[in-house]
């Protein structure tokens, strides 16, 4: 089993794919490495000698963030725009949608289960 970031990736997957397993790599990035690395997209992740699963950890490692310093740098970001208070500030402290959908009905992710109002059913 490979780790890479922190991360151990399918080994019966094919390398890009099991490299959106790590947290802030999506399909482009991913073949993005490959590319870099010198690896064919169709290659099995536990075909991979160790050289290339290192040349890969190192590519990871130097170019790109993720797992938990992009984590971090994501919940600054938002506690940042909490502490400034703007619109989307707000709408993170009282756990809203941010980026203007609805709320009337649906929503129901961000504001959790429906809570019953006492005394409304006639």
């Amino acid at each position: 089993m490979a780790r890479i970031a922190g991360v151990n990736i399918p080994t019966n997957k094919r390398v890009p794919i099991a490299l959106t397993y790590i947290h802030g790599i999506g399909l482009t990035k991913a073949k993005e490495i490959c590319a870099k690395v010198n690896v064919p997209l169709s290659t099995r992740v536990n075909e991979l000698s160790d050289t290339e699963v290192i040349q890969i950890r190192e590519v990871v490692d130097r170019d790109y963030m993720v797992e938990g310093d992009l984590r971090r740098q994501v919940g600054m970001n938002i506690k940042r725009l909490m502490d400034l208070g703007p619109y989307r500030g707000l709408r993170h402290r009282r756990g809203l949608p941010v980026r203007g959908q609805r709320t009337h009905t649906n929503a129901r992710t961000r504001k959790g289960p429906a809570r019953p109002i006492a005394g409304r059913k006639k």
